[in-house]
């Protein structure tokens, strides 16, 4: 009984390593990815040659996907970087507005209030099942001061019972 539970489940992982899509596998040239992912929001250049593909769903959605590619063009890793672990690692006073674009994509919403001079960028974000949207503050400088979180308000028309 043991033997055969153990077969079904090394057979159920290499189905679902045979699931993945080519383009993930470490190695796959830059047009196979683009064909499969079509064209990026943003292209950042990346030291040494590479090159980082960011793939937003802003402003409706909450991911943002990397697909970094090393000098030759291969595909490296993919990461998606809307979690809060990634907002907080932004460094006040020594981030820019051109890290978080390079970082995150464009941002969902930009705004400004009252009591911060400079843009406030807003990113949609899911964290734990609970909708977020992370706050970023950015001085006319261009350097980052602040990055706080709020709860996103649900939208009314669907918390309505009939």
């Amino acid at each position: 009984m043991r033997r055969r539970r153990a077969l079904c489940l090394a057979a159920a992982a290499l189905l679902a390593a045979c699931a993945a899509p080519r383009w993930q596998q470490p190695g796959t040239p830059l047009p196979e990815v683009l064909a499969a992912l079509g064209q990026p929001t943003l292209t950042v250049a990346l030291p040494g040659g590479g090159q980082r593909l960011i793939y937003s769903s802003q402003p409706a959605g909450r991911q943002v996907l990397q697909a970094e590619f090393d000098a030759g063009q291969r595909f490296v890793a993919l990461h998606q970087v809307m979690n809060e672990a990634r907002f907080m690692a932004l460094r006040p006073g020594v981030d820019t507005r051109t890290t978080v674009l390079q970082t995150f994509g464009p941002p969902a919403l930009v705004e400004q209030v009252a009591s911060f001079t400079g843009d406030i960028w807003t990113y949609r974000l899911l964290e734990n099942f609970i909708a977020r949207q992370a706050h970023v503050h950015i001085d006319p400088a261009g350097v980052v001061r602040r990055v706080m979180f709020t709860d996103e308000e649900p939208d009314e028309r669907f918390l309505r019972l009939r």
